[in-house]
Protein backbone atom coordinates (compact mmCIF):
# COMPACT_ATOMS: atom_id res chain seq x y z
CA UNK A 1 0.00 0.00 0.00
CA UNK A 2 1.34 3.42 -0.90
CA UNK A 3 2.01 5.95 1.83
CA UNK A 4 -0.23 9.04 1.68
CA UNK A 5 1.23 12.28 0.35
CA UNK A 6 3.47 14.18 2.73
CA UNK A 7 5.81 17.11 3.03
CA UNK A 8 9.36 17.41 1.74
CA UNK A 9 11.17 14.10 1.45
CA UNK A 10 14.06 13.35 3.81
CA UNK A 11 16.25 10.55 2.53
CA UNK A 12 19.60 9.25 3.66
CA UNK A 13 22.22 10.43 1.18
CA UNK A 14 23.97 7.08 1.41
CA UNK A 15 22.29 3.83 0.59
CA UNK A 16 23.83 0.80 2.26
CA UNK A 17 27.19 0.18 0.57
CA UNK A 18 28.42 -3.24 -0.41
CA UNK A 19 29.73 -4.93 2.73
CA UNK A 20 33.27 -5.63 1.48
CA UNK A 21 33.92 -1.92 0.99
CA UNK A 22 33.38 -1.05 4.65
CA UNK A 23 33.67 -4.28 6.65
CA UNK A 24 37.27 -5.19 7.38
CA UNK A 25 37.85 -8.82 6.53
CA UNK A 26 38.51 -9.58 10.18
CA UNK A 27 34.94 -8.59 11.14
CA UNK A 28 33.04 -9.78 8.06
CA UNK A 29 29.55 -10.60 9.36
CA UNK A 30 28.35 -14.16 9.79
CA UNK A 31 25.45 -15.22 7.51
CA UNK A 32 22.85 -14.11 10.08
CA UNK A 33 23.72 -10.47 9.35
CA UNK A 34 24.21 -10.56 5.58
CA UNK A 35 21.81 -8.25 3.69
CA UNK A 36 20.72 -6.64 6.99
CA UNK A 37 23.63 -4.29 7.60
CA UNK A 38 23.33 -0.68 6.44
CA UNK A 39 26.31 1.64 6.92
CA UNK A 40 26.15 5.45 6.97
CA UNK A 41 29.07 7.91 6.84
CA UNK A 42 28.31 9.55 10.18
CA UNK A 43 25.86 9.77 13.03
CA UNK A 44 23.89 12.61 11.48
CA UNK A 45 23.08 10.71 8.31
CA UNK A 46 22.33 7.59 10.33
CA UNK A 47 19.87 9.54 12.48
CA UNK A 48 18.15 10.96 9.41
CA UNK A 49 17.67 7.47 7.95
CA UNK A 50 16.30 6.07 11.20
CA UNK A 51 13.92 9.01 11.59
CA UNK A 52 12.70 8.42 8.05
CA UNK A 53 11.86 4.81 8.89
CA UNK A 54 9.90 5.89 11.98
CA UNK A 55 8.12 8.57 9.99
CA UNK A 56 7.11 6.09 7.30
CA UNK A 57 5.69 3.79 9.97
CA UNK A 58 3.64 6.64 11.46
CA UNK A 59 2.19 7.42 8.02
CA UNK A 60 0.94 3.88 7.47
CA UNK A 61 -2.84 3.56 7.83
CA UNK A 62 -3.84 1.64 10.95
CA UNK A 63 -0.22 0.98 11.85
CA UNK A 64 0.55 -0.85 15.06
CA UNK A 65 2.27 1.15 17.84
CA UNK A 66 5.88 2.20 17.65
CA UNK A 67 8.34 0.62 20.05
CA UNK A 68 10.62 3.41 21.29
CA UNK A 69 14.01 3.56 23.00
CA UNK A 70 15.95 6.19 24.89
CA UNK A 71 19.65 6.99 25.12
CA UNK A 72 22.20 9.28 23.49
CA UNK A 73 21.84 7.66 20.07
CA UNK A 74 18.13 8.48 20.00
CA UNK A 75 18.40 12.20 20.78
CA UNK A 76 19.28 13.10 17.17
CA UNK A 77 16.80 10.55 15.82
CA UNK A 78 13.90 12.17 17.64
CA UNK A 79 15.07 15.61 16.59
CA UNK A 80 15.03 14.55 12.94
CA UNK A 81 11.63 12.91 13.40
CA UNK A 82 10.19 16.14 14.82
CA UNK A 83 11.42 18.01 11.74
CA UNK A 84 9.61 15.61 9.42
CA UNK A 85 6.38 15.89 11.36
CA UNK A 86 6.63 19.69 11.43
CA UNK A 87 7.00 19.72 7.62
CA UNK A 88 3.62 18.03 7.11
CA UNK A 89 0.58 20.07 6.10
CA UNK A 90 -1.37 21.03 9.25
CA UNK A 91 -4.30 18.70 8.67
CA UNK A 92 -2.08 15.71 7.96
CA UNK A 93 0.11 16.52 10.94
CA UNK A 94 -2.95 16.65 13.19
CA UNK A 95 -4.15 13.26 11.91
CA UNK A 96 -0.74 11.69 12.46
CA UNK A 97 -0.43 13.00 16.01
CA UNK A 98 -4.00 12.05 16.91
CA UNK A 99 -3.23 8.47 15.94
CA UNK A 100 0.12 8.28 17.73
CA UNK A 101 0.60 5.28 20.02
CA UNK A 102 3.96 4.09 21.27
CA UNK A 103 5.43 1.86 23.96
CA UNK A 104 8.84 2.49 25.44
CA UNK A 105 11.15 -0.40 26.15
CA UNK A 106 11.91 0.23 29.78
CA UNK A 107 11.91 2.37 32.91
CA UNK A 108 13.99 2.59 36.06
CA UNK A 109 12.41 1.22 39.22
CA UNK A 110 12.11 3.93 41.87
CA UNK A 111 12.17 7.05 39.66
CA UNK A 112 8.95 9.06 39.29
CA UNK A 113 7.90 10.28 35.84
CA UNK A 114 8.80 13.88 36.66
CA UNK A 115 12.36 13.05 37.72
CA UNK A 116 14.55 14.60 34.99
CA UNK A 117 16.68 11.44 34.91
CA UNK A 118 13.70 9.17 34.17
CA UNK A 119 12.94 7.90 30.69
CA UNK A 120 9.44 9.36 31.01
CA UNK A 121 10.97 12.81 31.47
CA UNK A 122 13.21 12.21 28.47
CA UNK A 123 10.23 11.29 26.30
CA UNK A 124 8.40 14.37 27.60
CA UNK A 125 11.30 16.56 26.48
CA UNK A 126 11.99 14.83 23.14
CA UNK A 127 8.51 14.01 21.87
CA UNK A 128 5.52 14.61 24.13
CA UNK A 129 5.92 18.36 24.77
CA UNK A 130 7.35 19.36 21.35
CA UNK A 131 4.68 17.43 19.44
CA UNK A 132 1.79 18.18 21.79
CA UNK A 133 1.10 14.51 22.51
CA UNK A 134 -0.94 13.37 25.48
CA UNK A 135 1.22 11.48 28.00
CA UNK A 136 -0.98 8.40 27.66
CA UNK A 137 -0.07 8.18 23.95
CA UNK A 138 3.53 7.42 24.94
CA UNK A 139 3.35 4.43 27.27
CA UNK A 140 6.14 3.48 29.68
CA UNK A 141 6.30 1.07 32.60
CA UNK A 142 5.49 2.65 35.96
CA UNK A 143 8.74 2.71 37.90
CA UNK A 144 6.90 3.62 41.11
CA UNK A 145 4.45 0.70 41.02
CA UNK A 146 4.09 -0.93 44.44
CA UNK A 147 4.75 -4.34 42.86
CA UNK A 148 7.31 -4.00 40.06
CA UNK A 149 6.87 -7.57 38.81
CA UNK A 150 3.08 -7.13 38.63
CA UNK A 151 3.72 -3.91 36.71
CA UNK A 152 5.87 -5.84 34.22
CA UNK A 153 3.00 -8.26 33.63
CA UNK A 154 0.52 -5.38 33.29
CA UNK A 155 2.74 -3.59 30.78
CA UNK A 156 3.21 -6.70 28.66
CA UNK A 157 -0.56 -7.26 28.69
CA UNK A 158 -1.25 -3.65 27.68
CA UNK A 159 1.11 -4.03 24.73
CA UNK A 160 -0.54 -7.27 23.68
CA UNK A 161 -3.99 -5.67 23.88
CA UNK A 162 -2.73 -2.83 21.63
CA UNK A 163 -1.83 -5.39 18.97
CA UNK A 164 1.91 -5.55 19.61
CA UNK A 165 4.63 -3.44 18.06
CA UNK A 166 4.71 -2.43 14.41
CA UNK A 167 8.26 -1.05 14.32
CA UNK A 168 10.65 -1.52 17.24
CA UNK A 169 13.55 0.91 17.64
CA UNK A 170 16.56 -0.42 19.55
CA UNK A 171 19.97 0.75 20.63
CA UNK A 172 22.82 -1.58 21.57
CA UNK A 173 24.33 -1.62 25.05
CA UNK A 174 28.05 -1.99 25.58
CA UNK A 175 27.48 -5.46 27.04
CA UNK A 176 25.15 -6.53 24.24
CA UNK A 177 21.84 -5.73 25.88
CA UNK A 178 18.77 -4.44 24.03
CA UNK A 179 16.21 -2.73 26.19
CA UNK A 180 17.51 -3.66 29.62
CA UNK A 181 17.78 -7.35 28.76
CA UNK A 182 21.10 -7.99 30.44
CA UNK A 183 23.22 -11.05 29.68
CA UNK A 184 22.52 -13.88 30.07
CA UNK A 185 19.06 -13.57 28.51
CA UNK A 186 17.07 -16.09 26.49
CA UNK A 187 14.92 -15.22 23.49
CA UNK A 188 11.84 -16.45 25.38
CA UNK A 189 12.19 -13.85 28.16
CA UNK A 190 9.08 -11.70 28.57
CA UNK A 191 8.70 -8.30 30.22
CA UNK A 192 10.36 -8.50 33.61
CA UNK A 193 12.16 -6.78 36.45
CA UNK A 194 15.92 -6.87 35.97
CA UNK A 195 18.93 -6.03 38.11
CA UNK A 196 21.14 -3.81 36.00
CA UNK A 197 24.66 -4.92 35.18
CA UNK A 198 27.55 -2.83 36.48
CA UNK A 199 28.54 -2.09 32.86
CA UNK A 200 25.06 -0.73 32.15
CA UNK A 201 25.07 1.47 35.22
CA UNK A 202 28.47 2.83 34.22
CA UNK A 203 27.21 3.49 30.68
CA UNK A 204 24.19 5.39 32.01
CA UNK A 205 26.06 7.26 34.75
CA UNK A 206 26.38 10.58 32.83
CA UNK A 207 22.69 11.25 33.48
CA UNK A 208 23.34 10.75 37.20
CA UNK A 209 26.24 13.12 37.70
CA UNK A 210 28.75 10.59 36.46
CA UNK A 211 28.24 8.30 39.45
CA UNK A 212 27.34 4.68 38.54
CA UNK A 213 26.19 4.10 42.12
CA UNK A 214 23.54 6.77 41.66
CA UNK A 215 21.98 4.87 38.74
CA UNK A 216 18.98 2.82 39.93
CA UNK A 217 19.89 -0.84 40.45
CA UNK A 218 16.61 -2.22 39.07
CA UNK A 219 14.49 -1.61 35.99
CA UNK A 220 11.41 -2.93 34.21
CA UNK A 221 12.01 -3.89 30.60
CA UNK A 222 10.19 -5.49 27.71
CA UNK A 223 11.76 -8.87 27.09
CA UNK A 224 13.20 -10.41 23.95
CA UNK A 225 9.87 -12.20 23.46
CA UNK A 226 7.94 -8.94 23.00
CA UNK A 227 10.76 -7.39 20.95
CA UNK A 228 11.00 -10.36 18.58
CA UNK A 229 7.20 -10.30 18.14
CA UNK A 230 7.42 -6.85 16.49
CA UNK A 231 6.62 -6.71 12.79
CA UNK A 232 9.90 -4.92 12.04
CA UNK A 233 13.01 -4.06 14.05
CA UNK A 234 15.61 -1.31 13.68
CA UNK A 235 18.82 -1.87 15.63
CA UNK A 236 20.84 1.37 15.60
CA UNK A 237 24.52 1.51 16.56
CA UNK A 238 26.51 4.76 16.55
CA UNK A 239 29.97 5.87 17.66
CA UNK A 240 33.38 4.29 17.99
CA UNK A 241 32.74 3.25 21.60
CA UNK A 242 30.27 0.67 20.26
CA UNK A 243 32.87 -0.87 17.95
CA UNK A 244 33.88 -3.79 20.21
CA UNK A 245 30.32 -4.95 20.95
CA UNK A 246 29.29 -4.45 17.31
CA UNK A 247 32.15 -6.70 16.21
CA UNK A 248 30.94 -9.38 18.61
CA UNK A 249 27.41 -9.00 17.34
CA UNK A 250 28.48 -9.42 13.72
CA UNK A 251 30.55 -12.50 14.44
CA UNK A 252 28.63 -14.53 17.03
CA UNK A 253 25.62 -16.80 16.47
CA UNK A 254 22.54 -16.29 18.66
CA UNK A 255 23.35 -16.90 22.31
CA UNK A 256 22.17 -15.83 25.76
CA UNK A 257 25.45 -14.11 26.65
CA UNK A 258 24.86 -11.58 23.86
CA UNK A 259 21.12 -10.76 24.05
CA UNK A 260 21.12 -8.65 20.87
CA UNK A 261 22.29 -11.70 18.92
CA UNK A 262 18.80 -13.20 19.15
CA UNK A 263 17.65 -10.49 16.73
CA UNK A 264 19.28 -12.48 13.92
CA UNK A 265 16.21 -14.71 14.09
CA UNK A 266 13.86 -11.89 13.10
CA UNK A 267 12.84 -11.91 9.42
CA UNK A 268 12.52 -8.12 9.11
CA UNK A 269 15.52 -6.74 10.95
CA UNK A 270 17.64 -3.79 9.84
CA UNK A 271 21.02 -3.21 11.49
CA UNK A 272 21.81 0.46 10.87
CA UNK A 273 25.28 1.70 11.88
CA UNK A 274 27.63 4.59 11.26
CA UNK A 275 31.16 4.18 9.99
CA UNK A 276 32.65 5.01 13.40
CA UNK A 277 30.84 2.10 15.06
CA UNK A 278 31.86 -0.31 12.32
CA UNK A 279 35.53 0.61 12.36
CA UNK A 280 35.92 1.68 16.02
Amino acid sequence: MESPPRGPAFRSPLSAPALPSLCPESIAPIPGWHHRLEVFPDGEQLSEAVAEALFDQLLRPQALPLGLATGRTMVAVYGALRQRIAALPPAERARLLAGWRSFNLDAYVGLPRHDPRSFAAEMEARLIAPLGLAPEQVALPDGLAADAQAEAVRYSTALEEAGGIGLQLLGLGNNGHVGFNEPPCEASQRCHVVELDAATRAQNAPAFGGDPEAVPRWAITLGLAEILAAQRILLVVSGSSKGPILRRLLQEPPNAQLPASWLQQHPRLRLMVDRAALTG
